[in-house]
């Protein structure tokens, strides 16, 4: 997606910059909506987070309609020289002879941060950032193609803030030089370029691919802008309604032969327009709020970028440091538990993330990694209280990432309890990431445990619609098939009480209702009544037997057979332990042969036990 490596998986063993002759002052400008953390003076500070949410403002009134604040903040890491900026810097540039970066936008799942050197030299030494900031804000645009996204990310990389105005779509004259001594693409090929296309990824093509996307996009965006025509954003509207790209470029831009003899003519031109916008933005420098920070609070922050820039070394010896001297700083901690959490090392994870939680974290991604660790295995009833609450407390700390608003719904929905307010969190999440599948499936397993089956049916059938790739599809059709027979095994349930309350039901003596239109129905069972505590075994399962709703399996352990029966298998909680599933878990279909630690109670009846959780292990 990106022209430039952002976050590496590239390890060395490159150490920090040498100690400190003297200490360092260090302080933090936080305005609405950038935290800028600097080793240079307060003014300076100041004027980077002035330029930031300049920057934000700027893209506020081009793309009003798209939603341009990420979930989780933007950290701009502002250091005053080029020796900082390489203790920071991710390894692979720190080799001789390596491209000299003057900033980087780093994005993950739950951090954004931004390394910029104060003193850079150049005309646009920000343009990465820009760069990438523009990818941000496209980020859920999933209907955009690729040269679009890096067009459009290329236009505006050459954003310049003045004093007094913006210059946006500065001609790039890197890539002009290289068009003009190289052969275009057919726009044809253009188009159609997605991640897999050689055009992308080779290195003598993708720079072509990238100044090409630029010059298209900047010859449509000039035309626009002259003509006082809407091409890009009819492009746009075809490719939203999946139009395949080349017919709804033929639609919006007319032929492509001609297009493409007035783009070889564009970049041969001598002189390129670009957009003047007042300076003047909507930006409250009263607002914002400036504070010291000490020699550990920065380096916390240091440590912190590291390891998400996975510098591992580096960021674990920062951080040993940090805990050293100050064994309760939270942010450090926060940090280990990323660390122990990227490698693998759950329990520990988990133990830093509690730790952290425990000397009030006031970050939300602590509470919410602290329980999305502990409900990957099974959730002690101790911990359950301190499980929902810290999800809770990540909503409150921060109601606009969505990851927490699905985990409180998953929790809720594996105890059976508050399902209403389930459905609802889930529901949250979906209005917070529309494209996310995962959450709309999540929404329907929780109208399944509601007995909501029909409702549950219309969840999947749109949730189809946000499938991305033929494994998305093959897990959203499955839980819909699943979801049919039972919303079909309610329908048989309803009927047959309504011939009961009329006194016209027949039921054999095997307790099934009598053929009728030549098929047969089974009286869904009744939900088993556990009797006395719950216990737990450990074994393997067999022999399981669905009459959806219901499933009766076996759990082989040491030579003995545990009977075990759920009325509705919908809402049994299912969990994982070192073991990786293809796709959503087919109970009916997966659970044969597998090692198990089952959570059960005897039944009130004199039937097989109940089943109350399954967690799947090695």
């Amino acid at each position: 997606m990106w022209k430039r490596f952002l976050l590496l998986a590239i390890l060395g063993s490159a150490v920090l910059a040498p100690a400190r002759d003297k200490p360092e002052n260090w302080v933090q400008v936080r305005s609405p909506h950038f935290i800028v953390v600097s080793n240079a003076n307060e003014k300076q500070a100041r004027r980077v987070a002035d330029q930031f949410e300049r920057m934000r403002s700027v893209f506020h009134k081009l793309f009003p309609k798209l939603q341009i604040d990420p979930a989780t903040p933007i950290i701009v890491l502002a250091v005053k020289d080029d020796k900082d900026f390489r203790a920071l810097e991710p390894v692979a540039y720190l080799a001789k002879g390596q491209l000299k970066l003057a900033g980087l936008f780093l994005t993950t799942l739950d951090k954004n941060y931004v390394l910029m050197q104060l003193n850079a030299e150049g005309d646009h030494p920000y343009s990465v950032v820009y760069h990438e900031y523009t990818h941000l804000l496209l980020s859920k645009a999933d209907w955009m193609p690729l040269w679009m996204n890096e067009g459009l990310a290329e236009y505006y990389e050459n954003t310049e803030i003045r004093e007094k105005e913006v210059a946006v779509g500065e001609p790039s004259t890197a890539n002009v030089l290289l068009l003009r001594q190289n052969r275009m693409l057919p726009l044809g090929t253009l188009f159609t370029v997605d991640h897999t296309s050689p055009y992308y990824h080779e290195e003598n093509k993708g720079s072509i691919f990238y100044a090409e996307s630029w010059a298209l996009t900047h010859y449509l965006r000039v035309k626009d802008s002259q003509e006082n025509t809407h091409r890009l954003t009819d492009y746009a509207t075809l490719l939203a309604q999946k139009v395949d790209a080349v017919t709804a470029a033929t639609r919006a831009f007319g032929d492509l032969k001609q297009l493409q003899t007035a783009l070889d003519d564009y970049v041969r031109q001598n002189a390129f327009h670009y957009m003047k916008m007042a300076g003047t933005t909507d930006v409250d420098e009263s607002a914002f709020q400036a504070q010291a920070l000490t020699i550990l609070q920065a380096d916390a922050v240091r440590a912190d970028f590291l390891a998400y820039n996975e510098r591992t070394a580096d960021a674990q010896a920062l951080l040993d440091h940090i805990l050293q001297e100050d064994p309760n700083n939270v942010s450090a901690h926060e940090s280990m538990g990323y660390l122990a959490f990227r490698q693998g090392h759950l329990d520990e994870a988990r133990n830093r993330y509690a730790q952290a939680v425990k000397l009030d974290s006031q970050n939300f991604l602590a509470h919410y990694y602290f329980a999305a660790i502990s409900m990957n295995g099974t959730v002690a009833p101790a911990d359950e209280t301190q499980v929902e609450n810290s999800l809770r407390a990540s909503i409150k700390l921060n109601p606009s990432f969505g990851p927490s608003y699905n985990a409180l719904a998953t929790f809720l929905g594996m105890r059976h309890r508050n399902l209403e307010e389930a459905r609802m969190m889930g529901l949250n999440a979906v209005e917070l990431e529309p494209t996310n599948l995962s959450y709309r499936l999540n929404v329907a397993n929780v109208l399944l445990l509601m007995e909501r089956g029909k409702d549950a049916e219309a969840v999947i059938r749109n949730a189809l619609h946000f499938a991305k790739t033929p494994q998305d599809t093959a897990t959203a059709e499955d839980l819909l098939l699943r979801t049919e027979e039972y919303a079909q095994a309610q329908e048989t349930s309803r009927q047959f009480n309504e011939q009961l309350k009329a006194g016209t039901a027949q039921v054999t003596a095997s307790g099934n209702v009598p053929e009728a239109e030549g098929a047969s129905a089974s009286l869904p069972a009744e939900e088993p009544v556990p009797k006395g505590p719950y216990h737990f075994m450990v074994g393997v399962l067999k022999d399981v037997r669905c009459n959806t709703p219901a499933m009766d399996l076996n759990l082989v352990s040491n030579g003995k057979t545990l009977g075990l029966h759920t009325g509705n298998y919908f809402k049994l909680p299912f969990s994982v332990l070192n073991v990786t599933l293809t796709g959503d878990l087919n109970p009916c279909a997966d659970l044969e042969g597998k090692s198990a630690k089952v959570e059960y109670a005897e039944s009130a009846g004199k039937g097989a036990a109940v089943v109350v959780a399954i967690e799947l292990h090695k």
